[in-house]
């Protein structure tokens, strides 16, 4: 029921239909199981990959939320920043950017969030602030490896200011929020992120607002499930109650 692919050992049409049935069957002994009256507990394990931010500030949260309610669920969260699988065995669910072009699989649009440009106070008034996009490019920038940068909608600053030159980069989002607070250069940061630390300035928010959408993959049986389907459901639910922060709204003061 196994089959060898570029990426490694993934499972036929066969074996997923094999394991769909299994899971069907443990949710519906799960089901039954419980004392009449009593509300449903949901069990089992559902697997999520999403990228590092998606996974801290709106699936943890999420999570945690349902699973004070239903103990016996577990989730586990693979972060990274790629583009949807095309083969998704051994996933319940992915969250990626861009809209994904995937097939025998249902993708449902969670939301949009917003990116900008970013400095420390430190930063700043030791080396001035920008008011152009001329001046804005003779600082260095903190973002993505552009070798190693999978997702295209993530390219917003190559395209808009291609003359910034690298300073630290890193495949972890969290890493170019750090990096910007400890004064490396100008970050590209997820505002709902950077808005969180009040040492950071953000620059021309007029000129540099880009903005992304969440999407989440599903495989189409995956709803049957009621743990993914409450996990689901909970995610859509945080995604947007987060819609102020996840717009660049979130700051106070």
């Amino acid at each position: 029921m196994l089959s060898r692919t570029v990426g490694g050992w993934e499972l036929t049409e066969l074996g997923a239909r094999a394991v769909n049935a299994a899971e069907n069957v443990e949710a519906a002994v799960s089901l039954l199981g419980g004392p009449p009256g009593q509300a449903t507990q949901l069990s089992g394990v559902v697997r999520l990959s999403a990228t590092d931010g998606f996974s801290a500030y709106i699936a943890t949260p999420a999570v945690a939320a349902l699973q004070r309610r239903h103990p016996g669920l577990r989730v586990e969260i693979v972060t990274v920043t790629r583009r949807a699988l095309q083969h998704r065995s051994g996933l319940d669910i992915e969250v990626v950017v861009g809209e994904p072009q995937v097939h025998r699989a249902d993708a449902i649009l969670l939301g949009h969030y917003v990116l900008g440009m970013y400095a420390s106070r430190d930063y700043l008034a030791e080396n001035g602030t920008p008011v152009s996009v001329a001046e804005l490019t003779e600082h260095p920038l903190v973002y993505f490896v552009d070798s190693m940068l999978l997702v295209d909608d993530l390219d917003a600053p190559r395209r808009q200011v291609p003359s910034m030159r690298p300073s630290l980069s890193s495949t972890n989002v969290f890493v170019h929020v750090e990096a910007t607070r400890a004064g490396a250069g100008i970050g590209f940061l997820p505002c709902f992120m950077a808005d969180q630390h009040p040492d950071l300035v953000r620059l021309l928010p007029d000129k540099f607002k880009e903005e992304l959408p969440y999407w989440m993959v599903l495989r189409p049986e995956s709803l049957h499930q009621p743990a993914v389907a409450a996990v689901v459901a909970a995610l859509r639910a945080r995604t947007a109650s987060f819609t102020e922060a996840l717009q660049g709204r979130g700051r106070a003061g």
